[in-house]
């Protein structure tokens, strides 16, 4: 008897399948952190979008886990947990805080048992 393999289509370099790459551009058309207004111009990195993995684990690839957000944000974010970062400077100084993130960021951040990973 033959074995049936799934296929998954990996759509980029980070290893986001396609159906989930798909879902979080339609979904994140800005920041999800600061709401920055994401734009197809190469002149700023302000307003370029990137790929976010919300809670640092690679294999979360999971539309709950997704996200995009500014090169901005990501950098500052880094591999820190969304909690500590958002006690940051960096987060104080643009006004980003529990309630101005986007609902996907707000799901994660109701639970402990991801945020605290």
């Amino acid at each position: 008897m033959p074995s049936h393999r799934t296929i998954v289509y990996m759509s980029n370099r980070w290893g986001i399948p396609a159906e989930v790459e798909k879902v979080v551009r339609q979904r994140d058309t800005k920041c999800v952190y600061c709401g920055v207004e994401f734009s197809a111009e190469k002149n700023s990195r302000r307003n370029k979008s990137s790929w976010e993995h919300m809670v640092n684990d690679i294999r979360l690839n999971e539309v709950d886990n997704i996200a995009l957000c500014c090169m901005s944000c990501n950098a500052s974010k880094g591999s820190k947990l969304i909690k500590d970062w958002l006690l940051s400077s960096y987060c104080i100084e643009k006004g980003i805080t529990p309630a101005t993130v986007a609902q996907v960021v707000k799901n994660i951040i109701s639970k402990p048992c991801l945020v605290l990973k």
